[in-house]
């Protein structure tokens, strides 16, 4: 990746080396006591997801992907302690991703008071801290009267990791500052600092000063324990930013909130899908199998769908092209931009997967990997929704039910499932990979009951998406 004039020196740093200086984590076992807390205040955490990956950490949660009062009343009710609602909105514009915010509080207001129960509200977004920061908190703040919130981008099943306020990347066997990574370089969410309280001052465009966001320190977290961490935010307003390299540190934030009772709700929450879990006393639940995903008696061969364009999907992608009995279908972008010749592109690549997918085999369909920016220099962001539209068109037309869906990519997963595949409610059945949630799909979905995995694209290694792939078929090389 290039320099540019106002990169950062901060080193990476190898993995081992990170960990091997870090204090010793808060000895007790704080998880009982939050599940017995979360039990005994009744309490919804409401998750609104820019994007379908944020379920890669829970299971038996129910997502919605509509948020009308009575869809939301009838969720709350059935709700233990956790229920997502996905708005997608990283891939639409800021102002339209603070009014969908503003709406959604104002109907889970609405929803909760007439059941009388009381809810949180997280911010679920981009462990790589791409995303609608400051605005989407903003809108929420501006309905639900908070004045505070938490950034905890900690996510450590997929290798994202704060310590001293600033935020690590793992790649392979060292942790790389976020804002060196190919991540800050998002055309549409880019940024230029690692150091999250100066992140928080670059994204608000000075609304908040470095020095005006508040920290919780890894040291505290586990030298304290919850009641130094309680302690601490009793008093604060606007953005703090929270170390976690672990989730017994976040089980220490989470137990110093809920030992703050009704005063926890003044908060608001930006984070990865790690706290989410934690908040909710949500217990860990082992990888799913391939018994649980794919239906005995199917005889059709499944879909996987990749759109997500940065270089760790490429080089997935890459990996599971190397399979044999993968049937590729490339979806030429170029093509798909032109409206002369895009409907014939489309019917192309659908026929042929609806004949190899009713044959017993697997369709790989993939978007080329070049997203070049039309002659009006709309955003890739632009450029992505119209790939996007493409493959819903494809998976709404396609007759021959597929075994399953690997969707790779936030955006690619949401369209699929909303558009493409008509669902209002989907169930989470828990995780097939680390970081790669599996959704049970609804009644009203086209192909109901089906496995709809959602492959977030900056999760894995180079090999995830061909080990997933293989296990899957069953195939005895799952292990390369």
């Amino acid at each position: 990746m290039p320099t540019l004039p106002w990169t950062e020196t901060i080193p990476r740093v190898p993995v081992a080396e990170f960990f091997s200086t870090l204090p010793p984590e808060y000895s007790q076992d704080l998880f009982p006591e939050i599940q017995t807390r979360v039990r005994e205040s009744n309490r919804v955490v409401v998750v609104l997801d820019d994007d379908p990956t944020g379920t890669q950490t829970v299971h038996d949660v129910d997502v919605l992907t509509a948020w009308s009062v009575g869809l939301l009343r009838d969720a709350l009710q059935e709700a233990a302690t956790c229920l997502y609602i996905l708005t997608n909105s990283r891939s639409v514009r800021v102002e339209r991703a603070r009014a969908i915010n503003r709406e959604i509080a104002q109907n889970v207001q609405e929803a909760a008071h007439a059941l009388g129960r009381e809810f949180i509200v997280v911010s679920r977004s981009d462990s790589t801290l791409r995303g609608h920061y400051p605005g989407e908190i903003l809108a929420l703040g501006e309905v639900l009267k908070n004045n505070a919130h938490l950034i905890v981008p900690c996510f450590v099943e997929g290798g994202r990791f704060t310590l001293d306020s600033i935020h690590w990347v793992r790649e392979g066997e060292y942790l790389v500052p976020a804002a060196q990574t190919e991540f800050a370089w998002d055309k549409d969410f880019g940024y230029r600092n690692s150091n999250l309280r100066e992140w928080v001052a670059e994204k608000s465009a000075g609304r908040w000063a470095n020095d005006a966001v508040g920290a919780i320190r890894l040291q505290e977290l586990r030298g304290g324990g919850p009641e130094a961490v309680a302690h601490s935010l009793r008093s604060v307003h606007g953005p703090v930013v929270v170390d976690a390299a672990t989730y017994r540190d976040i089980e220490v934030l989470v137990a110093g909130l809920l030992r703050l009772g009704v005063d926890e709700q003044r908060f608001l929450y930006r984070t990865a899908a790690s706290f989410v879990r934690v908040r909710a006393g949500i217990s860990a639940h082992p990888l799913l199998s391939r018994a649980e995903l794919v239906p005995q008696e199917t005889r059709n061969g499944g879909l996987i769908v990749v759109g997500s364009y940065i270089s760790k999907t490429t080089r997935q992608l890459e990996r599971l092209l190397e399979l044999g009995h993968i049937e590729p279908l490339e979806l030429v972008v170029e093509k798909i931009l032109d409206s002369a010749v895009r409907e014939r592109e489309i019917q192309r690549v659908l026929e042929r997967a609806e004949g190899i997918i009713a044959g017993g085999r697997d369709a790989l369909i993939y978007t080329s990997r070049q997203l070049a920016l039309a002659e009006s220099e709309s955003s890739l962001l632009d450029v992505g929704k119209q790939v996007s539209r493409a493959l819903v068109t494809l998976v709404s037309r396609l007759q021959a039910r597929p075994s399953y869906i690997i969707a790779k990519g936030g955006i690619t997963s949401s369209d699929l499932a909303t558009q493409g595949l008509e669902v209002r409610r989907a169930t989470v059945l828990g995780q097939v990979k680390p970081g790669i949630p599996v959704w049970r799909l609804g009644g009203e979905s086209r192909f109901a009951g089906m496995t709809f995995i959602v492959f977030p694209g900056n999760v894995g290694d180079d090999t995830t998406l061909a080990q997933l792939v293989l296990e899957l078929r069953g195939d005895s090389r799952a292990g390369l």
